[in-house]
């Protein structure tokens, strides 16, 4: 039987409510949305939706290492942005980080996300069985 496993990396900003950061199930990882908290000071980045976006993309791809995962196994990632005129500018750094191999993607506009922050990035990967 397959269990669930909890992910958790002091590389990515902690759970700021009641969730973990990931979770695996077999050999799929399921990561929670990733904002663009300083992992360490847990403070959001100064900028705008460029440096945003950079910060949660490192947050992201530090609890997919983490989980044993990487941008190439990167299924499928929903994206939250605070306003659709920032698209270009997400999808410029969002780019970057999928220049191989981009994944199945949402990307919606959202009326508010957690701590006002412009962008949150979530995503499903896959990881071979150990």
């Amino acid at each position: 039987m397959t269990s669930k496993t909890i992910i958790s990396t002091e590389n990515a900003p902690s759970a700021i409510g009641p969730y973990c950061q990931a979770t695996q199930f077999g050999e799929l990882i399921f990561t929670s949305g990733q904002i663009p908290l300083e992992p360490k000071s847990m403070e959001i980045v100064e900028g705008g939706i460029t440096e945003q976006t950079e910060q949660v993309m490192k947050n992201l791809f530090a609890v997919l290492e983490e989980a044993g995962a990487t941008g190439e196994t990167v299924i499928k990632t929903t994206c939250f942005i605070k306003d659709m005129n920032d698209f270009v500018a997400f999808n410029e750094v969002y780019a970057k980080y999928f220049a191989t191999s981009a994944p199945s993607r949402s990307c919606v506009e959202v009326a508010r996300l957690p701590k006002d922050v412009l962008v949150e990035v979530e995503a499903i990967a896959y990881v071979a069985n150990k």
